[in-house]
C-alpha cells in the first residue's frame, strides 16, 4: 500500500509552505522551479544535455524579439503566423483593443446564426417552411412568419444596441492618444496605431498604452511613480527606474529617435510580477527585470514625462493576459428553460403522433365509405395520417411558445434599467451609479448561494487612518478635552497652530495636544519624533505645500500623523534627514537605514543627532518588538493591554521603541554591517544577523493604532446576505494577519469563532482521505458514499488559509522536473498501461482531495484565503461551482479580480476608483460594496420572482390556449382543423396575452424593497429554486389542460382574468393591461369581420358582420360568465386555502406590510473585552514589499544635476550604505 500511494505522489512535499509569500506566478514553468536544487545525474546524460545546449545556443524563454524605432523588422516572414488557410498576420499584436462582436457587414448573417442556434427559433423556421406546403397545412403562412419576424427583429435590435456600446467603449479607449516619435520627431498618435518597437513618450497623469520599458524620465536618475489601482485596487504608488545607460543617453528627442536597441525578452505572459529580457545596445547587454517595466493600465503620477520602448501590445500585455477566459453566462432559469421547451417538443410530437393515427383510423372506418367526404385524392388512410401528423405539428405549434425568448429579453432589459434607475445605489461622492452591463442575468441574482470578494478596494478603501496610541502606558483618542474629561460630544483637534498641518486628519483627544505642547513628558515628543524619523517615505513640494510619497499607505498614516502634531518630515538626501519639531527645523546624519521585510516584521534607523549622539528608533510588530526590549520596561504590561485594547476595536497596531548607542559599539557594528553589505553570497541572511546584533536591549515607548478604513456599510451589508443564507468568502493578495483583521472589522469573525488554518485543514483533510482509501475495498464501489462532517455540529468556524497552503491541500504544487536528460527508447505496452494507471490514480486522488477540501470549507461560516494569485482566485470560484453546483458572485474592484469575476456566475465590478480593469470584465457595476444587498435582496429577489411568475403564466396560457384544438380533434375527425380563425392564432401571443403577462414581469413584487431588507430570510425561496421547477412546470402544464377543457366545452377564452390573481402589486398599469387586453381583442375582433376590411381584401376576409351578429345573443353572455366563474372559482378557492392555512414568508409579511413599515436600524455586534487575554494578534501595518530604503541609501531619490554615465557609482549590490562619519 504505501509503495503504491509513493509511487502515485509526484507533488514536492518536502517543503512547509510558507504563509508570508504569495506562491509561484501563473505561468511559471517547471524549469524555473528547479533553479532551488540540484540533481545527480548520470554521465551518459550529462554528454547527452551538453550535446543538446551546444546546438541551441540561444536562451529557450527570451524567445521575444524587440527592435527598437523599426517597425519593419517586426514585418518579416519568419514572425508571420498563419491564420486561416494562406492569410497570414504578425505574432504581435497592434495595440488597438476589441470587444465588440459585429461589423456592419457581418451583424446580419452572424446574429441571424446565433439567433437559429436557439432550438424554439429554429423549429419555427422548419414550421414556416412546412405551412408553405398545401397539402400538409391548414394554416396560412403568415400566422407563423408574423410571430417570427418580431421574435427576431426584436432581439436584433436588443443586440445591435448592446454591440453598439461595445464599440463605443472601444473607440473611446483606442482613440486615447499619446506621443509616438515618427520620421524622427514626437508626434501624436492614437493608442490603436501604437506598435511593437515604438517609443513614445507619456506625461503626469498619463495612462500607460501598453508594456513599454522606461527608458528615461523627468525624474533624477530616471524614476519614474506609477499608480497601480488599474491592475490590483492599490492606489498607493510605487516607483521603477530605468537602466543607467539608458537615462544617460535618452533625454533628448534625437538620441531617442536614432535609439536601436534591441531586446530579447520572455513571450507575453500574466506574470505581473515579474519579467526577464536583455537589452542589447552599443555592443553591451543589459539585464531586464520588472523594476524596468511600465504596465499597460498603470497611471504615471509625480513624474512630468517619461519615455519608454513598446514591449508588449493590445492583447499580449500583461493586463490582458491576466484577464482570463470570457465566458457566455447563461442562467439557471435558462437552462431549465430548455429542458422545458424539449419537454414540451416531445409532448407536441406524442399528441401529433397521437391524433395522426387516430385520423388514419377514422380514415379506414368511416372517411373511405363516406361519399360526401370524398376530396378527390385517393390516397391511403396512412398516408393522410402521415400528412394529419405534420398538420398537427402547425396547429399545435403554439405549445412551443415562439414569443418565450424575446419576452423574457424585454423583462431582462426592463429589469437592467431599473437597476440602472435605482437612486439609492447612486454615490453622489463620485458621481456613480449602479450599472447592469448584461441584460441576460438579472434573476440569477435572486439566486446567489456564495459571495467571492476582494479585500482591498472591495470591503477597504484603501486608507489608512491614525486613531489611537499608547505613549509610556497612557492611551490617547479618546473623546476628552484638555482636563482628560471624557465627552461624547467633543469638537475635534485644532491643528492651526502647527502650520505643516495637512488639515485631514479628525482627532477628538485634546488632552495629547496639551501634552505635547507643555512638554511635561518628554516621551510624547519622542514618540512623534520617531514616527517622523523612522521611514522611507520620500517628499517633494508642490506649491509649497508637502508631498509624502509611502512604500505603503499605513507607513504614509503614521507619517502624516506626526506631520499633524508637530513633527514634520521636511527633506532627505542620501545621509541626512530634516525635520520640523514644534517649529524647529533640525537635521540628522543617517548612519544606516536596517529595512522592512515580510520575515523582520520591523524597521530601524540609527542617527546621529545635532549633539553628537547616536540613536536607533525602531518600530515593528508587538510580537518581535517584545522579544527584542531591555528587561526593564516598566510601561510593557500597560501598553500590552493597549495593545490588546487596539486588537479588540480591529485596529492595525505598530510597537515603538529605541536605544542610545556608544560610539564605540556603533563603529564595531558599522564595521559586520558594511561587511554584511557588500557580500556576495547569501547577502540577506548576512544583514538580517546584523541587524539582529544591534536591534536588542530597546526601550519601549508606546504603540500605533491605525485603521484600516472600511467602506461605508460593509459590516451591516455582511450581515444582512448571512440572514439571507448567503456565505462570503474572501480572496485577497495580503498578508494573513491583515486579512484576519479585517474578517474581525467586518463581523465575518468574531471572538467567538473558532478559526483553522492552513495545517489544521491540511490534518483534516489527511486524515479523510486515509479513511476513504481505508474503505475503498472490493465491494466499495456498491456501497452508498457516506458523507460524513468534518466538524463536530454547533459552533462556528472559520477557515483562514494562505495561497502556499491552498497549492499544498488542493496537490497543485509544480512538480519539480529532473534536470536529467531522459533518453528516448520503446517501452513495453505493460509500461505504458502501468503509467497510465498512475496517472488516472493521481488524478482521481486530486479531485477526491479537492471536493473534501470543498466539503470542509463550506462547512464553515466564512472562509479568507489570503497571499493568493488572480488564477487561485478563479480556481476556488470553479471548485465550488464545480462541487456544490452552487451559483456564485464574484466582486473586486482591480485587474488581479477579472479572472474571479469571469469565472463566477455573476461577476460585480466596484466602479468610481481609478482602476476600471474589473468594470469592464464585469457583468454589474456600482461604487460602494454596501449596494450589493440591495442588488440582491431586492433587485435579485424581485427579478427572479417576476420571471418565475411569467414563465409559468405563459406556459399556461400557451397550454390552454392550444389545447383545445386537442379537444376539438375528436369532434373533427382527427383532421387538423383549427378551432380558432387564422387571424386570432396568429395574434394570440402577439397582441392579445402578451401585455398582462409582461407587465407582471417587469412590475411585480410581492412586498416593497423596504422589507425585503428588513426580512433578508424572503431570499431563500431563490436559493432552493422554490418557485420555479419542473414540479411547478407540470401544475402549470395541468393547470392549462383543464383550462382548455372548459374553454373547449364552454367555449369562450377567459384565461386572460387569472392573470389578476397573482398580481401582488396593483397599479394602474396593471388594471390597463388586463382590462386593454380584453378591450384591444373586441376591438380588433370588430375590425376584421367589418365590412371595410371585406371591400378592401375580399379573399382574406369573408366573415362580415359575425362578430356584431354573435355579441347580441344572450346565451353568449351567459356563455362568457360561466366559463369565466368555472375557470377562476377552484384557482380562488385554492389560493385562499394556501394563504390561510400554509401561508409562505412572504405572505405573512405582505399581512403585516403596514406594521413593519419602521425601518429596523442595524447594530454593531458588541465585543466582549477581557483584559490580559488576547485571542487574535492585530495585524502589523506594514506593506508586504521591501520600502523605499535601498532608493534612499543609495542616493539615486533624491533630485540633483545629471552628471556624466562614468562618474555615476554604481552600487546595485549593496542594500545599505555608510552615509559617512559625522
Amino acid at each position: 500500500m504505501s509503495t503504491e500511494r509513493d509511487s502515485e505522489t509526484t507533488f514536492d512535499e518536502d517543503s512547509q509552505p510558507n504563509d508570508e509569500v504569495v506562491p509561484y506566478s501563473d505561468d511559471e514553468t517547471e524549469d524555473e522551479l528547479d533553479d532551488q536544487g540540484s540533481t545527480v545525474e548520470p554521465e551518459q546524460n550529462r554528454i547527452n544535455r551538453e550535446a543538446e545546449e551546444n546546438r541551441e545556443p540561444f536562451r529557450k524563454e527570451c524567445t521575444w524579439q524587440v527592435k527598437a524605432n523599426d517597425r519593419k523588422y517586426h514585418e518579416q516572414p519568419h514572425f508571420m503566423n498563419t491564420k486561416f488557410f494562406c492569410i497570414k498576420e504578425s505574432k504581435y499584436a497592434n495595440n488597438a483593443i476589441k470587444t465588440y462582436k459585429y461589423n456592419a457587414f457581418t451583424f446580419i448573417p452572424m446574429n441571424l446564426f446565433e439567433q437559429f442556434k436557439r432550438a424554439a427559433n429554429l423549429y419555427f423556421l422548419i414550421l414556416l417552411i412546412l405551412q408553405a406546403i398545401p397539402q400538409i397545412s391548414t394554416l396560412a403562412w403568415y400566422t407563423t412568419l408574423v410571430p417570427l419576424l418580431l421574435v427576431l427583429g426584436v432581439t436584433a435590435i436588443k443586440d445591435l444596441v448592446d454591440d453598439v456600446a461595445r464599440h463605443k467603449m472601444d473607440k473611446e479607449i483606442n482613440n486615447r492618444t499619446c506621443e509616438v516619435i515618427k520620421d524622427g520627431r514626437f508626434k501624436v498618435a492614437k493608442w490603436k496605431d501604437i506598435q511593437v518597437g515604438d517609443v513614445i513618450r507619456l506625461k503626469k497623469n498619463d495612462f500607460v498604452p501598453a508594456d513599454i520599458l522606461l527608458l528615461s524620465s523627468s525624474e533624477p536618475n530616471s524614476l519614474c511613480y506609477v499608480e497601480t489601482a488599474e491592475l490590483d485596487g492599490e492606489t498607493n504608488l510605487k516607483f521603477k527606474m530605468s537602466l543607467e545607460i539608458t537615462d544617460q543617453y535618452l533625454q533628448r528627442e534625437d538620441t531617442l529617435a536614432t535609439f536601436d536597441g534591441f531586446i530579447e525578452c520572455e513571450e507575453p505572459n500574466n506574470r505581473l510580477d515579474k519579467f526577464t529580457g536583455t537589452l542589447f545596445w552599443r555592443n553591451t547587454s543589459f539585464p531586464l527585470d520588472a523594476d524596468k517595466i511600465l504596465l499597460r493600465g498603470c497611471v504615471i503620477r509625480n513624474t512630468d514625462f517619461c519615455h519608454g520602448l513598446v514591449i508588449f501590445a493590445g492583447a499580449d500585455t500583461k493586463i490582458m493576459k491576466n484577464s482570463g477566459k470570457t465566458r457566455f453566462k447563461r442562467t439557471k432559469i435558462d437552462y431549465l428553460m430548455n429542458y422545458m421547451v424539449y419537454t414540451i417538443f416531445v409532448v407536441l410530437t406524442l399528441l401529433s403522433a397521437g391524433l395522426a393515427i387516430g385520423h388514419a383510423y377514422w380514415e379506414a372506418q368511416v372517411g373511405n365509405y363516406s361519399w360526401y367526404l370524398y376530396d378527390g385524392e385517393d390516397d391511403t388512410p396512412s398516408y393522410r395520417g402521415f400528412l394529419n401528423f405534420w398538420g398537427y405539428i402547425i396547429v399545435l405549434n403554439t405549445m412551443v411558445p415562439i414569443s418565450l425568448y424575446v419576452s423574457v429579453e424585454v423583462i431582462r432589459l426592463g429589469q437592467s434599467h431599473f437597476i440602472n434607475w435605482d437612486l439609492q445605489m447612486y454615490y453622489a461622492e463620485k458621481d456613480t451609479p449602479a450599472k447592469a452591463r448584461t441584460t441576460t442575468l438579472n434573476e440569477q441574482l435572486g439566486q446567489i448561494h456564495y459571495i467571492f470578494s476582494d479585500k482591498t478596494g472591495t470591503l477597504t478603501q484603501n486608507i489608512m487612518t491614525f486613531k489611537k496610541c499608547c505613549i509610556n502606558g497612557q492611551i490617547y483618542g479618546d473623546h476628552r478635552d484638555a482636563s482628560q474629561h471624557n465627552h461624547n460630544k467633543i469638537e475635534q483637534v485644532d491643528f492651526s497652530w502647527n502650520t505643516y498641518a495637512d488639515g485631514k486628519l479628525a482627532f477628538y483627544d485634546h488632552y495629547l495636544i496639551e501634552q505635547i505642547q507643555s512638554g511635561k513628558e518628554p516621551e510624547v515628543r519622542q514618540f512623534f519624533f520617531l514616527l517622523a524619523v523612522c521611514h522611507t517615505v520620500m517628499v517633494d513640494r508642490t506649491d509649497g505645500q508637502l508631498n509624502y510619497q509611502a512604500a505603503s499607505p499605513d507607513e504614509g498614516a503614521l507619517v502624516n500623523a506626526a506631520r499633524n502634531f508637530g513633527f514634520a518630515f521636511l527633506a532627505r538626501t542620501q545621509n541626512t534627514i530634516t525635520i520640523s519639531e514644534l517649529g524647529t527645523e533640525r537635521t540628522y546624519n543617517v548612519l544606516a537605514i536596517l529595512d522592512f521585510n515580510s520575515d523582520r516584521k520591523r524597521m530601524s534607523i540609527i542617527v546621529r543627532t545635532p549633539e553628537g549622539n547616536i540613536k536607533l528608533y525602531c518600530k515593528g510588530a508587538d510580537t518581535v518588538i517584545y522579544e527584542r526590549l531591555h528587561r526593564m520596561n516598566p510601561t510593557k504590561q500597560e501598553t500590552q493591554d493597549a495593545l490588546d485594547i487596539f486588537a479588540n476595536e480591529t485596529l492595525r497596531t505598530l510597537c515603538l521603541c529605541y536605544k542610545e548607542i556608544e560610539e564605540k559599539q556603533f563603529a564595531e557594528w558599522n564595521k559586520k554591517f558594511m561587511a554584511a553589505s557588500v557580500a556576495s553570497t547569501n547577502r540577506d541572511e548576512a544583514l538580517d544577523k546584523v541587524y539582529e546584533e544591534i536591534e536588542k536591549d530597546l526601550i519601549l515607548l508606546g504603540a500605533t493604532a491605525i485603521e484600516d478604513k472600511l467602506q461605508d456599510g460593509v459590516p451591516e451589508t455582511i450581515s444582512k446576505l448571512a440572514k439571507a443564507d448567503i456565505k462570503i468568502w474572501v480572496l485577497t493578495g495580503d498578508k494573513k494577519e491583515t486579512a484576519e483583521n479585517i474578517g474581525f472589522a467586518c463581523e465575518l469573525l468574531t471572538e467567538d469563532t473558532t478559526i483553522c488554518y492552513g495545517e489544521d485543514i491540511n490534518s483534516l483533510l489527511h486524515a479523510r482521505m486515509e479513511n476513504q482509501r481505508n474503505r475503498g475495498g472490493v465491494y466499495a464501489k456498491f456501497a452508498p458514499p457516506v458523507q460524513e462532517p468534518f466538524f463536530p455540529p454547533g459552533g462556528n468556524r472559520a477557515l483562514i488559509i494562505t495561497g502556499s497552503w491552498l497549492n499544498e491541500i488542493l496537490l497543485e504544487k509544480k512538480t519539480k522536473r529532473s534536470k536529467i536528460l531522459k533518453l528516448k527508447f520503446p517501452r513495453t505496452e505493460e509500461e505504458r498501461r502501468m503509467r497510465t494507471q498512475s496517472k488516472r490514480r493521481l488524478e482521481a486522488k486530486k479531485e477526491q482531495r479537492q471536493k473534501n477540501f470543498v466539503d470542509l470549507a463550506c462547512e464553515c461560516s466564512a472562509v479568507i484565503c489570503c497571499r493568493v494569485t488572480p488564477k487561485q482566485k478563479a480556481m476556488v470560484v470553479d471548485l465550488v461551482k464545480r462541487y456544490k453546483k452552487a451559483i456564485t458572485l464574484a466582486i473586486g474592484d482591480g485587474a488581479n479580480d477579472v479572472n474571479m469575476i469571469k469565472t463566477a456566475h455573476i461577476g460585480v465590478g466596484i466602479s468610481g476608483q481609478e482602476g476600471m480593469q474589473a468594470v469592464m470584465s464585469s457583468d454589474y457595476s456600482f461604487a460602494q460594496f454596501r449596494y450589493l444587498q440591495r442588488l440582491l435582496l431586492v433587485h435579485g429577489r424581485w427579478s427572479y420572482i417576476r420571471m418565475c411568475k411569467f414563465l409559468r403564466y405563459f406556459f399556461y396560457k400557451n397550454f390552454a390556449f392550444t389545447l383545445v384544438h386537442f379537444w376539438y380533434s375528436f369532434f373533427n375527425g382527427y383532421s387538423a382543423q383549427t378551432a380558432y380563425e387564422d387571424w386570432f392564432i396568429t395574434l394570440y401571443n402577439v397582441l392579445y396575452s402578451s401585455l398582462p403577462v409582461l407587465l407582471m414581469g417587469l412590475l411585480d413584487q410581492d412586498v416593497s424593497d423596504k422589507l425585503s431588507l428588513r426580512f433578508p430570510g424572503l431570499y431563500i425561496v431563490g436559493q432552493r429554486d422554490l418557485l420555479f421547477n419542473y414540479k411547478r412546470f407540470f401544475v402549470s402544464l395541468l393547470h392549462g389542460v383543464l383550462t382548455s377543457m372548459i374553454l373547449f366545452f364552454i367555449p369562450l377564452g377567459a384565461y386572460l382574468q387569472t392573470i389578476g390573481l397573482d398580481t401582488s402589486y396593483w397599479t394602474f398599469v396593471n388594471a390597463f393591461s388586463i382590462f386593454g387586453s380584453i378591450a384591444l381583442y373586441f376591438g380588433i375582433m370588430f375590425d376584421i369581420h367589418s365590412a371595410g376590411i371585406h371591400v378592401l381584401f375580399p379573399s382574406t376576409f369573408q366573415f362580415t358582420g359575425t362578430a356584431s351578429n354573435a355579441l347580441r345573443q344572450p346565451y353568449i353572455w351567459l356563455t362568457i360568465i360561466l366559463t369565466v366563474a368555472v375557470c377562476l372559482l377552484p384557482v380562488v378557492a385554492i389560493r385562499f386555502l394556501s394563504m390561510t392555512i400554509w401561508p409562505s414568508e412572504s405572505d405573512k409579511i405582505q399581512k403585516h406590510r403596514k406594521r413593519l413599515k419602521a425601518e429596523e436600524q442595524w447594530q454593531r455586534r458588541q465585543q466582549v473585552f477581557r483584559r490580559g487575554v488576547s485571542s487574535r494578534r492585530s495585524a502589523y501595518a506594514f506593506s508586504h514589499q521591501r520600502g523605499y530604503a535601498d532608493l534612499i541609501s543609495s542616493g539615486r531619490s533624491i533630485r540633483k544635476k545629471r552628471s556624466p554615465l562614468d562618474a555615476i557609482v554604481a552600487d546595485g549590490t549593496a542594500e545599505y550604505r555608510r552615509t559617512g562619519d559625522s
